[in-house]
């Protein structure tokens, strides 16, 4: 048994939604999350930058001494998951290959379509990994880069014209390609799975790479008898800008109320 707790950390509030769903598998764990909110998006930024970034944003959190930590950052994880693993002793789990595992288990025709951020399709990092586990699958990678920014503007609903036209005009070239599973790579993306689903159509199967990242972090920890003791663990939520604007916004990703208000963090201290 181990009760320090997990770090999380993202360039805003999508990955919320890993919390979300590492509560829901592990509620006995205590969790620190850090929402880069006066960064965000990460999705246009330089590989250098989203260092520097993800560097300071890990430092932070290894001030809690964390047992592991979640990169629930698409970017991050697809541009900079193994250097941050080289230069850290703290266990590091990305999004990118639980979700890759997931997909090519649930593939029918070997045909995987990816939509996230420029930076994570630039990044070439599930290309590699699909071509490592499962080099029979074709994948077929989109960026999506106004998602984020109209996702943490609450444009997420089914009948919002805007968010509509948006997807439909991402996502309809993924459908014609005959994918039958669909990434979502970017944890903000998961608010979207109506949206998408209704452009996609039933047939397709969404991956939330959120969701196959805290599976992960579930197995890691318990192959490792390294999980919390029985009992109700709690949330620290951490930001770097507007607390009340991260508060505002956050019951969208956690479907619920949080239970802290979200402490204010230099991050360039770090």
């Amino acid at each position: 048994m181990d009760t320090r707790p997990i770090g999380v950390f993202d360039s805003g509030l999508g990955g919320l939604t890993a919390v979300r769903e590492l509560r829901r598998q592990m509620p006995s764990e205590h969790i620190i999350y850090f929402g880069d909110t006066s960064r965000v998006p990460y999705g246009n930024r330089s590989p250098e930058t989203l260092l520097k970034y993800a560097r300071q944003d890990l430092r932070f959190l290894a001030t809690f001494r964390p047992k592991a930590v979640v990169i629930a950052c698409g970017t991050v994880s697809s541009n900079c998951l193994d250097t941050l693993q080289a230069e850290n002793d703290i266990p590091i789990i990305g999004v990118v290959e639980p979700a890759v595992k997931r997909a090519a288990a649930a593939t029918r025709n070997r045909r995987v379509g990816l939509i996230a951020t420029r930076a994570s399709v630039n990044s070439g990092a599930y290309q590699r990994r699909f071509a490592a586990l499962a080099p029979e699958i074709t994948l077929i990678g989109r960026p999506c880069p106004l998602f984020v920014p109209l996702v943490e503007e609450g444009r997420v609903r089914t009948g919002d014209s805007v968010i509509e036209t948006v997807a439909a005009e991402y996502l309809t070239p993924l459908r014609e390609e005959g994918v039958d599973t669909l990434v979502l790579g970017c944890t903000h993306y998961p608010l979207l799975r109506e949206v998408i689903g209704t452009v996609m159509g039933p047939d397709v199967t969404l991956i939330d790479v959120g969701q196959e990242a805290a599976r992960a972090a579930r197995a890691y920890l318990q192959a490792r008898s390294a999980a919390a003791p029985k009992g109700q663990g709690d949330v620290v939520y951490c930001t770097s800008d507007r607390p009340a604007d991260f508060e505002r916004m956050a019951r969208m990703f956690l479907y619920e109320d949080m239970e802290h208000s979200p402490r204010l963090v230099d991050i360039e201290a770090y």
